[in-house]
């Protein structure tokens, strides 16, 4: 992929949103767990893409950077005072689609309970499937950080299932 503008054409900037859009979703839905906050969420990383004048090496750089914004806008997002004083009227959805794969509601629901260190690191690692270092430059952590937060979700979230759902 050559290195370009992503404003360099309405074209280019559809497909970019086309490859990466799911994955933006799924991010946000983790950390904001409302459907329409994540709808709103995604909306706004992707405007921050179009105002932000980037160059892109490859695919996996234009998606590094959208898991870093997406973390970060998340994160900033639950910071905000007015957040902080609001109350959830819908319950979470029962069942969630990730990668075309359809885990029971109770998978979904402990996965999305986990501490943000475990989740974040169990979800980039299972689901968009980059590696530890890959992970670990992403969030800047060391890689042995994240290997011990994927480890110790992993085994948080196997007590919480009750042993049955994950394999060691």
């Amino acid at each position: 992929m050559k290195s370009s503008s992503l404003l360099d054409t309405d074209k280019e900037f559809a497909e970019l949103y086309q490859r990466h859009a799911d994955m933006v979703y799924r991010l946000c839905y983790i950390y904001l767990k409302n459907p329409v906050d994540v709808e709103d969420a995604v909306q706004s990383v992707f405007l921050k893409l179009i105002y932000t004048p980037m160059v892109f090496n490859d695919h996996e750089h234009e998606k590094a950077w959208l898991t870093v914004t997406t973390r970060n806008y998340c994160k900033d997002i639950l910071k905000h005072w007015w957040r902080t004083r609001r109350v959830a009227l819908e319950p979470l959805p029962e069942i969630v689609i990730w990668n075309g794969i359809e885990p029971s509601g109770k998978v979904v629901s402990k996965l999305l309970s986990l501490p943000e260190k475990y989740k974040t690191v169990l979800y980039l690692y299972y689901l968009e499937e980059y590696t530890v270092k890959e992970i670990a430059e992403m969030l800047g952590r060391k890689e042995s950080t994240v290997q011990t937060q994927l480890f110790r979700g992993r085994k948080r979230l196997k007590m919480d299932l009750g042993g049955n759902y994950i394999e060691d």
